[in-house]
């Protein structure tokens, strides 16, 4: 594109696009903490482990959202999004196979992967 201002504006919408699908599930995991803490048991992760896995799972959306969508440190971003979703589909959705659900997951692992491979925008473009 030749217009710079238009790519950044397009580029920061879509960025907003992919954080959002991440930056709504935050309120229901802590809201309904407990209740994730005992579907992370129930895939077979002892409780003080499934703990923990969860309050790294929301420092890695709510973090990899913010420089996702800021787009200061897009890489990390999205690479802490990936740190988190891989797994989480793996473990979730895998098995038994849920079919939109790991298809979804893929298409945001291809959205954050793209994120990974453009370059970061130039100091004060948001």
């Amino acid at each position: 594109m030749h217009f710079p201002y238009v790519r950044n504006s397009i580029d920061a919408i879509g960025r907003v696009c992919l954080a959002a699908v991440f930056v709504i599930s935050v309120p229901v995991k802590i809201g309904n903490f407990s209740s994730v803490v005992d579907a992370i048991v129930l895939r077979g992760i002892p409780e003080p482990i499934a703990m923990l896995l969860l309050i790294a799972a929301i420092g890695c959306i709510v973090g990899g959202s913010a420089l996702l969508i800021f787009g200061k440190n897009q890489k990390l971003g999205a690479s802490l999004l990936l740190f988190f979703l891989v797994p989480t589909t793996i473990i979730f959705h895998l098995f038994p196979f849920q079919s939109r659900a790991v298809f979804m997951n893929i298409g945001l692992i291809g959205g954050l992967t793209l994120a990974l491979t453009r370059p970061n925008l130039p100091e004060g473009d948001w």
